[in-house]
Order: structure tokens, then C-alpha cells, then sequence
């Protein structure tokens, strides 16, 4: 009897040990934000669960604004945003990481000849200055002006770069990246911006002053119109033992190469 008893104490303490071991290893990794940094933040979850057995990653494609105010709330392990935190911010408690930089492509139709336009244009283009494709080089039809919506990250790189905050005349304000790219591919008069990395051949990225937007003109400083991608988290919060590992692996040179082939520039 003895014997049998010390035999299920020996098998408790095994499960219980094995138990323990499990749930090191288990957990999720919640990321909430930027809807450009799908296909970056897709190839990192993804090898990062086939590194880690147990753990469960997920990607919440809300737009910039929303993923910071996701982490100030604690919905979220890790905000993504695809522009600088503002200083206020920054002052709230919230600490930002540059994971990559991607460019913002200027995007027509396919069928539009104009294919190259520098930032004073495609400015005067958006502030409603030039509203007719002729004036560019293009047939004479009206300029449709397609942008994202307040609040979004592509959106502040865009119009911090082109200096039109809050002049822009916009015909559609859109939640997503993906929204934008299918906006200018169903009509031939309209424009419209998007992260590099998702631009697809339903549309076409024009030349901004000469220069084509690829990852070596992002690295190199010669396509102008880039932003940062940003992990955002809480400052004096200290993240989950997986948020944790995720976010080391991220920023890490052995997840530059995953970074690159989603067409961003790694950080490190």
C-alpha cells in the first residue's frame, strides 16, 4: 500500500512538473494596429508560433490610432503603428520601438499614362491646387482624390511629408490600406497612397521626382515619401513572458530577412 501511494505521489509531482513546463511555454501574443503592417507583422507572427510551439499570436488590423489606443488600455500586448508616436504620446506612458521603414507609394491606375509627379505636385494635387490630369500630363479628366482615414498612420506620414495636415480634399476617406488600393484600381482618374508592401498589380506606383519606391531607395533615402513602422508598448508595464519574446525576435537581425521579403526595410 505504501508502495502504491508512493508510486502516485512520484506520478503527481510528474504531471505537476510537466504541467509547469507546459505553461512556460504556452500563451498568446496580442498585436493590434496598423492595417499596413499586415504582411510584415503576418511573416513575423508566423514564424514566430513555428518557433514556439504553444503559443498563440494575433494580429488585430484596427489602424494606427486605434492600435495605440489599444495599448493605453490594455487590450493589447503590443500597439503597431505605422507612423512616430506624438509626444503627448510619449508623455501618456507609451514607448516606441522602430521595427522597419516603408515607403508610401503614390498610387494610380493602371490605365492613367502619368507616371512620374514630385512632392510639389502630387501637394498641389491633394490640396485641391491641380484637380484635372491634363495639368500633369495625363487625359483631361478630374482628379479623384483617394486617401485614408483620420487617424491613420499611412495617412500622417503622408500628409506630413507632402506638408498638407489638414488641407487635403479628399473624395474618399478609407479604413484601410487595402480599401485605397481597390478605390484606385476600379477607377482610371483616381490617386491614392499606400504602404509599399502591399501594393499590387491592380495598380501602379508612380515615380515621386524621378525616384521609383523599392526597399533600396526606402534604405537609401531617395524615395522621400517613407514612415517608420513602430511597435508601441506600455513604458513602465513590463509585457508577458511571450510578448516579450516576440518582441526581441522581432527587432532582432535574424527577423530582418523575413522583414525584407514582406517589402519593408529592417530597422536592425
Amino acid at each position: 500500500m505504501k508502495k502504491f501511494a508512493s508510486l502516485m505521489l512520484a506520478a503527481a509531482l510528474a504531471l505537476s512538473v510537466m504541467a509547469g513546463c507546459a505553461q512556460k511555454t504556452s500563451g498568446a501574443v496580442t498585436t493590434d494596429g496598423s492595417t499596413s503592417m499586415e504582411k510584415v507583422i503576418g511573416a513575423l507572427g508566423e514564424a514566430f508560433e513555428a518557433q514556439n510551439s504553444g503559443v498563440a499570436f494575433t494580429y488585430n488590423p484596427t489602424g494606427s490610432g486605434s492600435g495605440i489606443q489599444a495599448v493605453q488600455e490594455g487590450r493589447c500586448d503590443i500597439g503597431l503603428s505605422s507612423r512616430a508616436l506624438k509626444e503627448d504620446e510619449k508623455s501618456s506612458g507609451l514607448t516606441e520601438t522602430i521595427l522597419a521603414y516603408d515607403g508610401i507609394a503614390v498610387i494610380v491606375n493602371p490605365d492613367n499614362p502619368v507616371s512620374d509627379l514630385n512632392v510639389d505636385t502630387i501637394a498641389k494635387i491633394y490640396t485641391g491646387k491641380i484637380t484635372n490630369w491634363k495639368d500633369v500630363g495625363g487625359q483631361d479628366a478630374e482628379i479623384v482624390l483617394i486617401g485614408r482615414e483620420a487617424g491613420s498612420g499611412t495617412r500622417d506620414g503622408f500628409e506630413s511629408i507632402t506638408d498638407t495636415e489638414d488641407a487635403c480634399q479628399y473624395r474618399q476617406e478609407l479604413t484601410s490600406t487595402g480599401d485605397v488600393i481597390t478605390a484606385v484600381s476600379q477607377n482610371p482618374d483616381a490617386i491614392g497612397y499606400a504602404s509599399l508592401a502591399s501594393v499590387k498589380d491592380t495598380v501602379r506606383a508612380v515615380t515621386v521626382g524621378g525616384v521609383a519606391p523599392t526597399e533600396d531607395t526606402v534604405k537609401d533615402g531617395s524615395y522621400v515619401i517613407q514612415r517608420p513602422f513602430v511597435l508601441v508598448t506600455k513604458t513602465d508595464a513590463p509585457l508577458s513572458e511571450p510578448a516579450q519574446k516576440f518582441f526581441d525576435f522581432a527587432i532582432s537581425p535574424d527577423a530582418a530577412e523575413l522583414i525584407s521579403g514582406a517589402g519593408a526595410v529592417a530597422a536592425n
